[in-house]
C-alpha cells in the first residue's frame, strides 16, 4: 500500500460512476484498514473519513444497482453523496462547482474510471499534489496502465481515437488528467486491481482479492447447473448480434445452460431474443455480479465471454467448488469496423485469465 500515515492527515474523496467501481472502492477501503491494523504504524483516519461521491449514469439498471451499493457503503460507515452530474446544460457545471471545495480539501482521491471525461475534468480541478488511487472499472484497468506507461492520451480500447473540434477543445484537459495520474514529487499513485496490469515505474500496484466481499457474504449455495454471463459487446459495436445470439444458443445446448446473467448495458430487444430463441431465463442482477455470485444461489459452472468476471469471479469464489470457463469468440462474430486493437485486447483478457487462474477455455461457436 502507499503511505497511509501521510494520507491520514486529510480526507479521502472517492468517485463512483458504476456499481463495480463502488464495489472496488469498498474493497480498497477494507484492504487499507486491514493494512493499517496489521502494521500498527498509522491511524486509519484517512479511510474512516472516506466520502464516496456517486455520479450516476442515465440507465435505470445502473442507477438501481448504485443505490443498493450506496446503502452497503453507508452500512460500512462511509459517507455517500449522490450527485446528478449528467443531463442538460446545468447539471455538469453545478456538480463541478459543488465538488470544488471537497476536492481542494481532499488529500487522497480514489477514482474508478480514468477514461471518463467527467473524471478528467475533476482531476484538472484537483491540482497536481493529490495522491491518487485508481480502482478497477473492469478490464479497462489493463488498458489504462498500458496507455499511462506509454504516455498516451486515455482512450477506451473499443473506441477509435477521437477527432474533431470537441476533441481539440478537450485535449488540454485530457493532458492534465494524464499528468495527474502520473507519479511525481509530492504525489503518489496506486492501482488497486484484480486485473493483470503492466508494471509502471513509481506506481504501486495492490492486489484486490475481494476480502470485503468474502467477509460479508458466506459461501453461496450451488445449483449444480451452469450459468452464462452476458456481455455488452454487441451494444458497444464490437460483435454482431445475430452471431452472438447463435453462439449463445449453441453454448446453452452444449453445456446445459438455463440462466443468463445480463450485463447492465444489454438491450431489452436482444435479451428478448435470447429468451425466445435460446429458452434462457434472463436474470437482471440487482448488484454487481461478484456480489450476486457470492450471495447465491449460483451454478456450479459459470461460463463467460472475455470480460472482467473471468478475472474477478475466480477470486470471489476461490473458497468454493464453482468452476469458471471462458468462451472464445470466433473471428466471424466481429463487426466490419472493429479494430485489431479491440480484438487483440479481448484475446489478452482471455489469455491472461487462463494463465493466472487456470480456467477452462471453451472453443468458439461458429
Amino acid at each position: 500500500m502507499t503511505d497511509r500515515g501521510a494520507r491520514a492527515r486529510a480526507t479521502t474523496l472517492a468517485f463512483a460512476e458504476s456499481p463495480v467501481q463502488l464495489l472496488n472502492i469498498l474493497e480498497w477501503a477494507h484492504a487499507a484498514r486491514s493494512h493499517v491494523a496489521s502494521s500498527r504504524s498509522a491511524s486509519p483516519r484517512g479511510v474512516r473519513d472516506l466520502t464516496v461521491v456517486i455520479l450516476p449514469p442515465h440507465d435505470p439498471t445502473s442507477r438501481g444497482q448504485l443505490r443498493r451499493m450506496a446503502q452497503l457503503a453507508r452500512d460500512s460507515g462511509y459517507r455517500v453523496l449522490w450527485r446528478e452530474a449528467r443531463g442538460g446544460a446545468v447539471a455538469p457545471p453545478r456538480s463541478l462547482a459543488a465538488l470544488a471545495g471537497p476536492m481542494r480539501r481532499a488529500g487522497l482521491l480514489v477514482i474508478g474510471d480514468p477514461f471518463s471525461h467527467y473524471l478528467q475534468l475533476l482531476l484538472s480541478m484537483a491540482g497536481g499534489r493529490r495522491d491518487i488511487v485508481v480502482v478497477d472499472d473492469g478490464t479497462a484497468t489493463m488498458e489504462f496502465t498500458a496507455q499511462l506507461a506509454r504516455g498516451e492520451r486515455l482512450v477506451r480500447w473499443h473506441r477509435p481515437n477521437a477527432r474533431g473540434p470537441r476533441a481539440l477543445l478537450f485535449a488540454p484537459v485530457a493532458r492534465r488528467a494524464v499528468r495527474s495520474l502520473t507519479p511525481a514529487a509530492g504525489r503518489s499513485v496506486e492501482v488497486f486491481t484484480a486485473m493483470p496490469v503492466e508494471a509502471l515505474a513509481g506506481v504501486t500496484v495492490t492486489d484486490n482479492d475481494f476480502a470485503w466481499t468474502r467477509a460479508h457474504f458466506p459461501e453461496p449455495r450451488l445449483t449444480g447447473g451452469a450459468d452464462l454471463v452476458g456481455t455488452s459487446l454487441v451494444e458497444t459495436g464490437v460483435i454482431q448480434e445475430a452471431r452472438y445470439v447463435a453462439g449463445v444458443i449453441a453454448l446453452a445446448k452444449a453445456h446445459g445452460v438455463t440462466r443468463y446473467f445480463a450485463h447492465r448495458r444489454e438491450s431489452a430487444d436482444k435479451l428478448r431474443r435470447l429468451t425466445q430463441e435460446a429458452g434462457l431465463e434472463i436474470v437482471r442482477p440487482d448488484l454487481p455480479l461478484e456480489l450476486v455470485a457470492r450471495r447465491g444461489p449460483i451454478g456450479s459452472t459459470i461460463l463467460s465471454f472475455p470480460s472482467t468476471v473471468v478475472h474477478t469471479l475466480p477470486r470471489v469464489l476461490a473458497d468454493t467448488k464453482v468452476k469458471v470457463a471462458v468462451c472464445d469468440i470466433s473471428e466471424s462474430w466481429f463487426t466490419d469496423g472493429v479494430s485489431e486493437r479491440a480484438t487483440g485486447f479481448l484475446s489478452a483478457v482471455t489469455n491472461t485469465a487462463l494463465g493466472t487462474h487456470g480456467l477452462t477455455s471453451l472453443p468458439a461457436q461458429q
